[in-house]
């Protein structure tokens, strides 16, 4: 996927420089709220690369949210094909996200999502 700039984001394809904060969110108590399961290490690791895959394959999808300032990365937002997740209907795009909780509250999950909706009904 080609990187695409916010005002204060890059959203960008996967790292292996990612995988510390991919595992920290998807095994945090308050990030997975509402989610049955938390990741530990070895399926973080897997579920990223599987985001890695569907990106390369659709040309988007869940991307990695990095602050342009610092290099930071922060999480993800971004669209999913649906079709990679059996328990979806499929045929649909949603929109989802997951940030460190440092990061809730900022804007960055609106500023992203209008880039991403933008992009979803210009291509």
């Amino acid at each position: 996927m080609k990187p695409m700039r916010t005002e204060r984001l890059i959203l960008r394809n996967w790292e292996d420089r990612d995988r510390a904060l991919f595992h920290r969110i998807n095994s945090d108590e308050q990030v997975m709220e509402f989610f049955p399961f938390r990741r530990d290490r070895a399926a973080a690791d897997a579920k990223m690369d599987e985001f890695r895959a569907w990106i390369a394959e659709d040309g988007y999808g869940f991307a990695a949210a990095e602050i342009t300032a610092t290099g930071e990365s922060i999480g993800f937002i971004g669209l999913l094909d649906t079709d990679h997740v059996p328990s979806l209907p499929a045929g649909t795009v949603e929109i989802g996200w997951r940030l460190a909780p440092e990061f809730w509250g900022k804007g960055y999950v609106t500023e992203a999502a209008e880039a991403w909706l933008a992009y979803g009904f210009e291509t």
